[in-house]
C-alpha cells in the first residue's frame, strides 16, 4: 500500500500549477506595498512564514517579520498580520490572532474551510486542493510559497517542470549510508532548509540540522563526518562544499528550483523512514494539528 505521504509528495507539480492560478488573490492578500507585515505560524508553517517574510522584503514590498506563533507578544505595530495554518485549528496561532490589538488587517492561509481561524481573519486564502491526509506537511506549504512567489513576481517558468524532475531523480545517497543530515539555505531558502530538517525528524526520527549556509562554518561543521550528508538549497556558495568534504561528509547540490529541491528532500526523508522501518503516515508523538487544552 502506498503511503499517503508519498502520494502527496508526488502530487506537488500538479497542485503547484493550480496554486499559481491564484496569484492575483494571493497578491491582494500578501503584497500590500508599504505596509508593515507580520507572518505567524507553528512548525512547518513557521518556516513558511520565514520564507514569506524574506520573499516579500526582497520584492521591495515593505518590512516583514516572521514570528513563531507561540512566542508572539503584541509589542510592535503592524498594518497586516498573516497567519499560516493548514488546519485552521492550531491553538497557538489562534491565540496569537486573539491577542492582536485592533487595527491590523488579518489574513489567514489555510487548507480547511469552516475552522476557527475563519472567524479571526478579515481575509482568508483557502487552498483546500493542497490539503493533506498526512500529519507531515508536504504540498500545502510548498503551494503557499509557490503562489506567493508568483504573486511577488519572483517565480520563473521552470517550477512545475523542476518539480517533475525532482520526483524522477535518483536520491543523492543511499539512506542506509546516512546517519546525519544537514540542510543549508540562504535568503528565503533558509526557511526551506529548516523545513527539510523537520521533515527528516518527523518522518524518520533521524538526526538532522539546518542553518543559514554561511553560518555552518561557525561551529556546526564540527560534528560532520563520513555518514553526514550536507544538502544545499538555492544560491549557497559553492566554496562551502570544500569545507563539507574536508570534514569527511558528502554534499548535495543541484540546479533545480528550491521548492523542487525540497521535494527531493521530502522523498529522502520518506526513504529514510522506510529504511528504519517507520511509517511516515503515522509519525511518533505527532498529530495533524496541535490543539491544546483550554
Amino acid at each position: 500500500m502506498v503511503a499517503a505521504t508519498d502520494l502527496e509528495i508526488a502530487s506537488q507539480p500538479d497542485v503547484w500549477a493550480r496554486g499559481l492560478t491564484m496569484a492575483d488573490e494571493v497578491r491582494a492578500a500578501l503584497a500590500a506595498p508599504g505596509e508593515r507585515m507580520l507572518v505567524l505560524g507553528c512548525g512547518t508553517s513557521w518556516f513558511v512564514a520565514q520564507s514569506l517574510a524574506e520573499l516579500r522584503e526582497s520584492a521591495g514590498l515593505g518590512e516583514t517579520d516572521a514570528v513563531c506563533a507561540s512566542e508572539f507578544v503584541p509589542r510592535r505595530r503592524y498594518d497586516r498580520v498573516v497567519a499560516v495554518t493548514r488546519s485552521g485549528t492550531s491553538t497557538e496561532v489562534l491565540d496569537a490572532l486573539r491577542r492582536l490589538p485592533a487595527g491590523p488587517h488579518r489574513v489567514a492561509f489555510t487548507a480547511v474551510d469552516g475552522e476557527p481561524v475563519d472567524g479571526l481573519a478579515d481575509t482568508r486564502v483557502l487552498l483546500d486542493f493542497a490539503d493533506e491526509r498526512s500529519v507531515v506537511q508536504t504540498r500545502f506549504p510548498t503551494t503557499v510559497l509557490a503562489a506567493a512567489r508568483a504573486a511577488f513576481g519572483l517565480l520563473g517558468d521552470g517550477l512545475v517542470g523542476d518539480g517533475v524532475a525532482a520526483l524522477a531523480a535518483d536520491l543523492p545517497a543511499d539512506p542506509a549510508s546516512v546517519d546525519h543530515l544537514v540542510f543549508l539555505g540562504t535568503g528565503w531558502t533558509v526557511g526551506l532548509a529548516h523545513e527539510a530538517a523537520l521533515k527528516v525528524r518527523e518522518a524518520a526520527q533521524a538526526w538532522s540540522e539546518s542553518y543559514p549556509a554561511m553560518d555552518y562554518r561557525h561551529g556546526p561543521v564540527a560534528v560532520a563526518g563520513e555518514r553526514s550528508l550536507v544538502w544545499t538549497f538555492g544560491d549557497v556558495p559553492a566554496s562551502l562544499d570544500d569545507t563539507v568534504r574536508a570534514a569527511g561528509a558528502r554534499v548535495h547540490r543541484d540546479g533545480l528550483d528550491p521548492l523542487a529541491q525540497l521535494v527531493l528532500a521530502q522523498r529522502f526523508a520518506v526513504a529514510l523512514a522506510a529504511h528504519r522501518g517507520l511509517d511516515p503516515d503515522h509519525p511518533r508523538l505527532l498529530t495533524r494539528s496541535v490543539v491544546l487544552p483550554a
